[in-house]
């Protein structure tokens, strides 16, 4: 369940020129293609959405994206997460497809059909569209983190080194889980930071250790509501960014007892509090 042999390069060669240079020479670009997410119950098999990514980690995507928006309450109504097998396709279009099996009886939103159109991978809105929605789907305050302040600032430094393709390309968001004692555990890298956040919470769903109590989820950018709002579902206490929070994830954050640190750089952050209102 666990294998993208068939995905697409995350990198790709392109020919380019400086402007203080005659001489074209070559670079390296992230990869952003379409993948188009399935979600099979039984005979049953919809379509969800599509969201432009960078190819890797598709399974842990889709995984992490199902957990997210509601459509499981637990690991075991994950039956199978694999790429599409329909050899009446490409095998570089199979590739662009992921198909999440899961038991008959499994969790239904109620805004299932609202779903089915382009999953944007930037910064917005594009799932649980208010608090309400996640008080109504059950979902619980998250155990308060046992790190202190200084301590979550710092795990932004665990990024330093572990970035490989933003390294080469310098084109896309990192998410990183870090584990109870303070250790890395799941990077993954993608052009959409909502992407990048479905990936290591896919990754930890299928390992079995969501909820994630006490762990925390280090974003290379902007904190925006939903990637807030995938912490949450997940369980995480603490969540820190190395650029700004928008209003809404910082009110999301006090709804639910999350620990959000911003601007997190040099082993400094910014912890932001409930509104008093």
């Amino acid at each position: 369940m666990s294998s993208d042999e068939l995905a697409p390069s995350a990198i790709a060669k392109v020919k380019v020129q400086k402007t203080d240079s005659a001489t074209p020479t070559s670079d390296s670009v992230v990869v952003e293609e379409p993948l188009e997410i399935r979600l099979k119950r039984g005979e049953d098999e919809d379509q969800l959405g599509i969201t432009m990514r960078t190819p890797g980690n598709d399974l842990e995507l889709a995984a992490g994206f199902l957990w997210g928006e509601g459509f499981l309450t637990s690991r075991e109504e994950l039956v199978s997460v694999k790429v599409c097998g329909d050899k009446s396709l490409s095998p570089r279009a199979r590739a662009n497809v992921v198909i999440a099996e899961v038991i008959q009886n499994s969790h239904q939103p109620s805004r299932v059909l609202e779903r089915r159109f382009t999953i944007t991978s930037a910064c917005g809105v594009c799932g649980s569209t208010s608090i309400s929605d996640l008080h109504k789907r059950g979902i619980t305050k998250v155990l308060p983190s046992r790190h202190s302040n200084q301590e979550l600032a710092a795990m932004a430094l665990l990024l330093n080194g572990r970035q490989h393709i933003f390294e080469k390309t310098g084109g896309l968001h990192a998410a990183l889980l870090v584990n109870p004692k303070g250790e890395p555990v799941w990077v993954r890298e993608d052009v959409g930071r909502h992407n990048a956040v479905d990936k290591v919470i896919g990754a930890a769903l299928m390992d079995g250790k969501v909820p994630l109590s006490d762990w925390t989820l280090v974003v290379s950018g902007r904190i925006g509501y939903e990637l807030v709002q995938k912490s949450v579902c997940a369980g995480v206490s603490a969540i820190v960014g190395v650029s700004a929070p928008t209003s809404l994830a910082v009110d999301l954050a006090a709804e639910f007892g999350l620990t959000l640190l911003a601007f997190a750089r040099d082993g400094l952050a910014k912890h932001y509090l409930p509104t008093e209102l």
